[in-house]
């Protein structure tokens, strides 16, 4: 049976390494990484100071509504400047502008927003610390001086679906929508959800986008505690990979189907094959030593795409550089393609690990990799540990043997994902 083709004619992406897709992906292919010294808060004597921090951010570069500065937060200037990028490279509301009144109707309602949020940061809950302090922790006192001590639009400011409300308000887009916060995959759920409504024909277009900025102290403290950063730099499947380093940023795409794209004159960026979506239900933080969950959400994705692994020409992996996460992600990879394996590179040694955006921005630079031709190196990847010996990874650049990549992405709790793309 025939199944509708879901094209992409939009994408957007920012972090510390760039503005544009094309530019996060040259820093790549030369070899930059953005990480370096957190400048947000001072770090002298903190274990840990350093992350792939975008320098500078400039709030009226991302979004230029001051007013609706006061109302969102770092991470929904990201979500919103990567959706504006893909709603306008693939000329939505361009489009609807030259339509009827009923027609450009009719096109809002069918245009739907899937958004990936990062509900998990801590600074949200900052503005209470002064007053927390001053009343020595007397409950009485707090609530009197709340309301005068803590800015009331504190409750708007936070709502984890904002870039979503946010998105909808501004370019009038009134269809399906959902708010996804998953933590690291929650950005390539929201592709998939898009995916899957043009697909049952609950919308004819969607946004989906992914957005996360997890550089704040509490943030880095407990990841640290858990022994989840590195000491000084992110270098995964390398013998020395001690841990993963933040990023922040956003990345989002514009998914149609066929039908739309015939409605005008657009480019095709590439298309969204299929994915996959497993848990190892292990804990929290447990993950499988077999990489049973991303095997399995491997599987699934390519059961979708009705693809089989020698269809694949590249694997964007997880990467994050920690032991037990690059080794596991090592073992699932090998179960799947064998010694039939496509080249493998990872992007957060360049851009950090930016949570809930981070499959979702590797999904975008993953597309324009296929459009260039290559599969970046891992610049910092010196002597591979024994234990992901099996993956086809390299310093050096690589080519993709097929149009098709593979992008995967891990959360706390277990969560695996893998998301299959074709490049136009």
């Amino acid at each position: 049976m025939t199944r509708p083709r879901v094209l992409v004619t939009g994408t957007g992406a920012v972090c510390a390494a760039g503005m544009t897709a094309d530019e996060i992906l040259a820093a790549v292919r030369n070899g930059r990484s953005a990480i370096g010294p957190i400048t947000q808060w001072d770090t002298t004597g903190w274990p840990i100071g350093i992350a792939a921090e975008i320098a500078d951010l400039n709030p009226r570069a991302l979004v230029d509504d001051r007013k609706l500065h006061k109302l969102i937060r770092r991470t929904d200037l990201l979500g919103l400047y990567a959706a504006g990028r893909a709603i306008e490279g693939a000329g939505v509301t361009a489009h609807r502008d030259t339509l009827d009144d009923a027609a450009a109707a009719t096109w809002s309602d069918r245009t739907g927003v899937y958004v990936g949020s990062g509900g998990g940061n801590y600074q949200n809950q900052y503005e209470y610390f002064p007053l927390m302090m001053a009343v020595h922790g007397e409950l009485a006192a707090f609530g009197r001086e709340l309301g005068s001590a803590v800015n009331p639009m504190w409750l708007l400011r936070t709502l984890p679906n904002n870039v979503l409300g946010h998105i909808g308000i501004k370019y009038r887009l009134k269809g399906p929508n959902a708010c996804i916060t998953n933590h690291s995959v929650g950005g390539m759920l929201a592709v998939i959800e898009a995916a899957e409504a043009l697909r049952n024909g609950e919308a004819d277009r969607a946004v989906a986008v992914g957005h996360d900025a997890p550089i704040e102290p509490q943030m880095q403290l407990y990841y640290h505690r858990l022994g989840l950063l590195a000491s000084e730099a992110l270098r995964p499947f390398d013998v020395r990979h001690d841990g993963s380093l933040f990023g922040e940023g956003s990345g989002a795409l514009v998914v149609e189907t066929e039908a739309s794209v015939g409605t005008r004159s657009v480019p095709v960026l590439g298309e969204v094959l299929g994915g996959g979506y497993a848990c190892e239900a292990e804990g929290l933080v447990a993950i499988r030593d077999d990489g049973d969950g991303v095997a399995r959400a491997i599987a699934e994705a390519l059961a979708d795409a009705r693809l089989e692994p020698a269809d694949v020409g590249m694997i964007v992996a997880h990467g994050n550089g920690t032991r037990g996460s690059d080794s596991s992600e090592a073992a699932a990879i090998r179960r799947v393609f064998g010694d039939a394996m496509p080249p493998v590179t990872a992007f957060k040694w360049a851009v950090g690990h930016l949570i809930a955006a981070a499959g979702i921005l590797e999904t975008v630079l993953a597309l324009a990799a296929l459009r260039a031709g290559v599969v970046p190196g891992i610049a910092p990847l010196a002597d591979i540990d024994p234990e992901c010996a099996a993956l086809r990874v390299s310093s050096e650049p690589q080519t993709p043997r097929s149009d098709v990549a593979l992008v995967l992405g891990r959360g706390f709790a277990g969560t695996d994902a893998a998301l299959l793309v074709r490049a136009a």
